[in-house]
């Protein structure tokens, strides 16, 4: 039986919308008063984004966010950093006890993928579930898309989505980023490392664990082909179909309250 969700295409938005939208959007499922969400959403100013538990002033050169003038926002889900500009950022809210949904992060993370994959294919892009083999020594940075956790997807060996999930009351809530492509040297400016030489390592290893869509084809994919492929990736991925759901007034209002969270200092800066 195919499942019911509902859509909402945000388009571009800044940081704090975008993050505050997602936190809504679980409130609304916890209530019952909306079906499992599949968002798709831009960034109208390009982002970086920090996880829940990251260590700002240790690991974040935020005088060079600023110099760049690029938004900086704490997302409500772990991980490292990313950089959101040239990209699509897909959004999934839905009840933990949601049919057919795995228990553990690691194996829903696979069910949810399975829309990244078919949106993949649609691009024609040959991607598949990473199952890396990690040790106790490997040398990690603050940059999210470094390495590949368990199954995110993947094409030649490199990620190619990132992901990330919270779980709140009894939510699901995984978002992550679709790159067409990537300033790296922007990106690891904006992180703290021991020295020059360690950057450089990193930013050459990222190189060859990460990749683009633009990377990898000749067709010069738009963002527009992007949320074609991908909501028809989500639905066919995850046996569902949606319907377009509009932001009532209230919902609005209590997003208002929202951004003004992730727009403090509070919030940004608490660890």
């Amino acid at each position: 039986m195919t499942a019911k969700w509902s859509y909402i295409k945000s388009g571009k938005q800044d940081a704090f919308y975008n993050m505050a939208l997602d936190e809504l959007l679980m409130k609304k499922v916890e209530k019952g008063e909306i079906n499992p969400v599949l968002r798709l959403y831009e960034w109208e100013i390009p982002t970086l984004s920090i996880g829940y538990f990251q260590k700002i002033h240790r690991e974040i050169d935020v005088e060079k966010v600023k110099e760049y003038g690029y938004q900086l926002v704490r997302r409500k889900t772990g991980g490292r950093g990313v950089l959101h500009d040239k990209e699509l950022t897909y959004s999934l809210v839905l009840p933990e006890n949601y049919e057919g949904m795995p228990h553990t992060v690691t194996e829903s993370y696979k069910v949810l993928s399975m829309g990244l994959l078919e949106g993949f294919k649609n691009l024609g892009l040959d991607a598949y579930f990473s199952i890396p083999e990690k040790t106790k020594t490997e040398i990690r940075s603050s940059v999210c898309f470094d390495t590949p956790s368990w199954y995110e997807l993947v094409v030649e060996g490199r990620k190619i989505a990132g992901s990330a999930q919270t779980r709140n009351d009894g939510v699901i809530m995984q978002h992550g980023s679709i790159l067409l492509d990537v300033d790296i040297d922007h990106l690891f400016d904006m992180f703290k490392f021991t020295n020059e030489r360690f950057k450089q390592k990193m930013k050459s290893d990222f190189k060859s664990k990460a990749v683009p869509i633009n990377d990898l084809t000749d067709k010069n994919i738009t963002v527009d082909e992007l949320y074609i492929a991908f909501k028809d990736g989500f639905e066919k991925g995850l046996s569902m179909t949606t319907t377009e759901y509009t932001l009532t007034e209230d919902d609005l209002n209590q997003l208002d309250v929202l951004i003004e969270k992730y727009k403090s200092e509070e919030w940004n800066y608490k660890r």
